[in-house]
C-alpha cells in the first residue's frame, strides 16, 4: 500500500470484543466504518460441577493482549500505520463476575460466567426476605428480577463461599467488577495505577445499580450485603477512561465501554425509540430503544440502560429479552451429542430434512430466561418417534432458537403497544441462511441482516471514537454511514403456524 493511500485511510478505532466463547480485537476506518482487520481467539469454559460456569480472567486477558498484537501485525503487513488508531473501545459479556486483590493484580477466584446456575439457593434465599416472596421486589429500581443471572448474588455466593475473597474484603485488598472493569482496569495500569471503573450499561445489570439516579444503590448495597467500597467507579459509554499502558498500542485511550448488547444496539444504529435488534450468539438478546424514560415491563422483560453516550449525554434505556441459550444449543449438538463436526454443518444437516418432524427441543440448560424467569427448569427433546434422525434434531434446535425468539417478540408487543414491523439481526448465528428464513417464517415479520456482521464491536469502536477528547467518529444520523442489508420475508405457511403454538403451550406446561 502507497503512502498516499495509508494518508487516505484517517483516523482508526480499535473495538476489544471479549465474548463467552471467544475473544477478538477488530480495527475500523472512522470515517467509512469498514472493517480492516482483526485477530479472534478461542476462550475456555470450565465447568466443575453441574451447573457451574467458569472462565480464567488471567486467560481472558492474555487472550485480549493476543488480538490485539496479532492485529496490529496484520495491519502493518497490510502497510497500514498502527499509529492512525486513536482510541479503543471495549465490548464484554455481561453480568460475568471478577473479584482480584488490588495489590497483587490477581483473581481471587475464576471468573462466574453469566450462565452459572450455582447461585440458584441464594436467589431463593434472597427472594425470601422479600415482602411477599416477590422475585421482581428490587424491578422498580434495578429494572430486574432477582435472579441467577446478575452479578450481585454471584459476588454474594463468592463471599459466602471463598475464603480468599472474604479476607481480601475484610483487608480492603478487594476489586469487584465484571468483565470490562476487569479489562479496563488490567490494560490501564492494573497494580500500578490502574483504573476501576464500569460503564452504566454493565453497571445496570449487577442489580446494585439504580436505574433512575443511574448510580450504585446504597439500599440494594444492603439487601444484598455488599460493602459498596469494592465496586467501580460508573462512568458514561462513551468517555475517556485512560490509557493503554503496555504492547503495540502503548498510550492510545481506552474511551469507549458498552456490554455486548448495548454495543450492538448502537452498531445496528437503533438510537430511534421503537428500534430494535436481536443478537444471536451464545445465548440470544433482544433490545428493543424506549427512550429517555425506562419502561417496566409487565410481560417478563427486563429494563436496562440501553447506552450514555457522554458524559453530558442523556442515558437511554431499552426492554429486553434474554434468552440463556442459542449458539450454545449448536456446541451441545456437537461437543455433547457429536451430531456434527463443527458449528457450520447444523445447517447443512437440518437443510437436508427441511422439519423436524414434530420433534421440539427446549434447551433450557441454564434454566428459562424471559419471559419466565425460572431457574429451576431444565431442557427436554420430546416428539421422537422411530423415524426421528439427527438432521430432525439439529432442525429442532435452530426452531427451538427461533421459538424463543417469537415469546420475547410477542411480549415485547404487549409492553410497548407497538408491534414492531422487522427484526434487525446480528451475531454468529446469523450467518445461517436456513435459520434466519425460519426466523422469519416464525416472526411473521421481516429479519434484516447488515451485510458487516460485526455490529457489536463497531457499536464499542464507534462510542470510543466519539467520545470527548477523541472526536473522530460522529455519531450524527447525516454522517453515520447507511448499512447495505439481507431481508428475510416470511413465508409462514399454516402447519408452521400450527407448530409454533403447539410449541409455546408445550413450553408454557414445562
Amino acid at each position: 500500500m502507497a503512502a498516499s493511500d495509508r494518508v487516505m485511510l484517517g483516523p482508526l478505532v480499535g473495538a476489544i470484543d471479549q465474548g463467552t466463547s471467544s475473544t477478538r480485537f477488530l480495527v475500523f476506518n472512522a470515517k467509512t466504518a469498514e472493517l480492516l482487520s482483526h485477530h479472534q481467539v478461542e476462550i475456555k469454559q470450565k465447568f466443575p460441577k453441574e451447573g457451574w460456569v467458569e472462565q480464567d480472567p488471567k486467560e481472558i486477558l492474555q487472550s485480549v493482549y493476543e488480538c490485539m498484537e496479532k492485529t496490529c501485525e496484520k495491519l502493518s503487513q497490510l502497510g497500514i500505520d498502527i499509529a492512525n488508531i486513536k482510541a479503543v473501545g471495549v465490548s464484554n459479556q455481561r453480568e460475568t463476575t471478577v473479584v482480584w486483590d488490588k495489590m497483587t493484580g490477581d483473581p481471587l477466584y475464576n471468573a462466574i460466567v453469566w450462565l452459572d446456575l450455582r447461585t440458584q439457593s441464594t436467589v431463593e434465599r434472597l427472594i425470601n426476605r422479600t415482602p411477599g416472596k416477590n422475585k421482581n421486589h428490587l424491578k422498580h429500581r434495578t429494572g430486574l428480577p432477582i435472579s441467577t443471572y446478575f452479578s450481585a448474588v454471584k459476588l454474594r455466593w463468592l463471599m459466602d463461599n471463598v475464603e480468599e475473597v472474604r479476607r481480601a474484603i475484610s483487608s480492603g485488598r478487594a476489586m469487584f467488577g465484571t468483565i470490562d472493569s476487569w479489562l479496563i482496569w488490567s490494560l490501564t495500569g492494573g497494580k500500578n495505577g490502574g483504573v476501576h471503573c464500569t460503564d452504566v450499561t454493565n453497571a445496570s445489570r449487577t442489580m446494585l445499580f439504580n436505574i433512575n439516579t443511574l448510580d450504585w444503590d446504597p439500599e440494594l448495597c444492603q439487601f444484598f450485603d455488599i460493602p459498596m467500597k469494592i465496586l467501580p467507579k460508573v462512568r458514561s459509554s462513551s468517555e475517556i477512561y485512560g490509557l493503554m499502558k503496555s504492547g503495540s498500542l502503548t498510550g492510545v485511550p481506552i474511551s469507549g465501554c458498552l456490554g455486548d448488547q448495548s454495543a450492538a444496539l448502537v452498531g445496528q444504529m437503533c438510537f430511534q425509540d421503537g428500534l430494535a435488534k436481536n443478537t444471536y450468539g451464545t445465548g440470544c438478546f433482544l433490545l428493543y430503544n424506549t427512550g429517555q424514560k425506562p419502561v417496566m415491563s409487565e410481560h417478563g422483560l427486563l429494563t436496562t440502560v440501553a447506552y450514555k453516550l457522554g458524559r453530558d449525554k442523556p442515558a437511554f434505556y431499552a426492554l429486553e429479552g434474554s434468552v440463556a441459550i442459542a449458539g450454545a444449543v449448536v456446541c451441545w449438538l456437537k461437543d455433547n451429542l457429536g451430531i456434527i463436526q463443527s458449528a457450520g454443518d447444523v445447517e447443512k444437516l437440518a437443510a437436508l430434512v427441511g422439519t423436524s418432524y414434530g420433534c421440539y427441543f427446549v434447551p433450557a440448560f441454564s434454566g428459562l430466561y424471559a419471559p419466565y424467569w425460572e431457574p429451576s427448569a431444565r431442557g427436554i427433546i420430546c416428539g421422537l418417534t422411530q423415524f426421528t434422525n439427527r438432521s430432525h434434531l439439529a432442525f429442532a434446535a435452530l426452531e427451538a432458537v427461533c421459538f424463543q425468539t417469537r415469546e420475547i417478540l410477542d411480549a415485547m408487543n404487549r409492553d410497548s403497544g407497538i408491534p414492531l414491523a422487522q427484526l434487525q439481526v446480528d451475531g454468529g448465528m446469523t450467518s445461517n441462511k436456513l435459520l434466519m428464513q425460519l426466523q422469519a417464517d416464525i416472526l411473521c415479520i421481516p429479519v434484516v441482516k447488515p451485510s458487516m456482521p460485526e455490529t457489536t464491536a463497531l457499536g464499542a469502536a464507534m462510542a470510543a471514537g466519539a467520545a470527548e477528547g477523541v472526536r473522530v467518529w460522529s455519531l450524527d444520523p447525516k454522517d453515520l454511514t447507511a448499512v447495505t442489508c439481507e431481508r428475510f420475508e416470511p413465508q409462514i405457511n399454516p402447519e408452521g403456524m400450527s407448530l409454533l403454538n403447539c410449541y409455546l403451550v408445550f413450553k408454557k406446561k414445562k
